[in-house]
């Protein structure tokens, strides 16, 4: 996925033309035509490719397309104001504006467990998390992802294993989740619940995980495959964080590094950020070591493949149908995590 400017679709169009799997817009607003300009974006892609496009639209302090979709409340004040009906009623209507601008993917609901200020410099988090408790967060969370799979938007729940209460933002520099220990029994429920639910995506932080592992979660492997894969049995989509973020470039990695490495971790679908300037050369950049990466026989071909086939399915589950990837049944302490009933309580 490569990073595109909501106000000029345009500009992405050379990577679109050598067959980028979709885009991912930026910016805080978005052309009134925005729809249009997607589909002749869409024109340019190698025949038969579907292009994905996503955004972040949680509400709150994280809105791209505000002037399309409207303003929407923080995932926190929706637990604090309304019942999960009433938030998946919000997630069907955000959803169907996405859906009319042409986006097919909201990168959310947040899933983290933080009752913080943020988000800010030092917590990612904040505001748009929905709750401190597992059990509120899992509910009205998966509320918000079901509206949006009823609009035919896909969500993409974030930022397993777990980012409240994390040592910092990983946009800026490393940072560390809680414990492992402890995300077991709190943080990490919420992305069990979720993964129980036959939700299609998870998107992987950029933490490293204290008794878990010292690299940055989206390319380990004791994260993707050992929990999300082994553990918790999900089959579905596993996307990246931002592979720009401070906390790869600060462990030593850079994008086309972080990229062969996400995909030996299990990753199916890589995320980075970059100015207009220098979008060509990281993407070709990216591109030379995956395939480099494959020759040498780093990264198996048949991973590659693999990935490929996911990202194949994600793309065909933007459908006003009910989604169906991801697997269902998870060991990991589900009992007593049942949706809540009613608003507040957050």
């Amino acid at each position: 996925m490569v990073p595109a400017p909501a106000e000029d679709v345009s500009a992405v169009s050379a990577e679109v033309q050598l067959g980028v799997g979709g885009i991912i817009l930026y910016g805080s607003n978005g052309p009134s035509n925005l729809a249009q300009q997607l589909a002749d974006l869409e024109a340019l892609a190698p025949a038969g490719e579907v292009l994905t496009v996503m955004t972040d639209e949680e509400g709150g302090a994280v809105q791209r397309l505000s002037n399309l979709v409207g303003p929407l409340p923080s995932a926190r004040q929706m637990a604090a104001t309304m019942s999960p009906q009433q938030i998946r009623q919000l997630g069907l209507s955000t959803g169907e504006r996405l859906r009319s601008a042409g986006v097919t993917v909201d990168l959310a609901p947040v899933l983290d467990l933080d009752g913080g200020t943020g988000p800010s410099a030092t917590d990612p988090d904040g505001t748009r998390s929905f709750s401190t408790s597992a059990s509120t967060a899992a509910a009205d969370g998966i509320a918000f992802a079901k509206g949006l799979i009823a609009a035919g938007v896909t969500p993409v729940v974030k930022h397993f294993p777990g980012l409240g209460s994390s040592a910092g933002n990983t946009d800026s520099a490393p940072a560390t989740t809680l414990p492992y220990a402890q995300l077991k029994t709190a943080g990490l429920l919420p992305f069990a619940w979720a993964v129980s639910q036959g939700l299609p995506a998870v998107m992987v932080a950029n933490a490293s995980v204290p008794g878990l592992t010292n690299r940055p979660a989206s390319i380990s492997s004791a994260v993707i495959q050992g929990v999300l894969r082994q553990q918790l049995h999900f089959q579905g989509l596993v996307m990246t964080d931002s592979l720009s973020a401070g906390a790869l470039s600060g462990a030593g990695y850079s994008v086309p590094q972080a990229a062969v490495a996400a995909l030996r971790a299990g990753a199916d679908l890589l995320l980075f950020n970059a100015t207009s300037a220098q979008l060509s050369t990281v993407t070709a950049a990216t591109v030379a070591a995956i395939v480099a990466a494959v020759q040498a026989g780093s990264l198996p071909r048949s991973e590659l493949v693999a990935a490929v086939a996911q990202v194949l399915t994600f793309k065909s589950l933007s459908q006003p149908q009910p989604a169906t990837a991801g697997a269902r049944g998870t060991q990991l302490r589900l009992d007593g995590l049942e949706p809540r009933v009613g608003a507040g309580h957050s």
